[in-house]
């Protein structure tokens, strides 16, 4: 079966953003353990973007909150952007909603 999302990380001046695209699901826990580790190798702050996510399943909320983890031990930040509130509306679900800082808040305060 395809894979019908992809996770895309992008290094940027000053940000690596690992985007979530299409459904992010079991179908792409290689590609969630290669960006996770590409993300986490830049020295940048991280912005998760699940701007384009239109699914995301407890695989894929299972891969932010490890990313968030792992980042907290390596003192990186690690924001979220998240408009259509696909994934900020089950990490509140489930009490997490708090952990992951909004990305465009962050920005502005800048």
């Amino acid at each position: 079966m395809a894979a019908m999302g992809e996770i895309r990380v992008e290094a940027g001046p000053g940000t690596t953003l690992v985007r979530l695209v299409g459904e992010i699901d079991v179908a792409l826990r290689e590609q969630a353990s290669l960006s996770m580790a590409t993300a986490l190798t830049a020295d940048a702050p991280i912005v998760v973007d699940a701007t384009e996510a239109t699914f995301v399943d407890s695989s894929g909320i299972a891969f932010v909150m490890q990313m968030k983890r792992a980042a907290d031990e390596a003192r990186m930040d690690l924001s979220l952007r998240d408009p259509g509130r696909v994934l900020r509306d089950v990490l509140e679900m489930i009490g997490a909603g708090s952990l992951l800082r909004d990305a465009d808040e962050v920005a502005a305060a800048v």
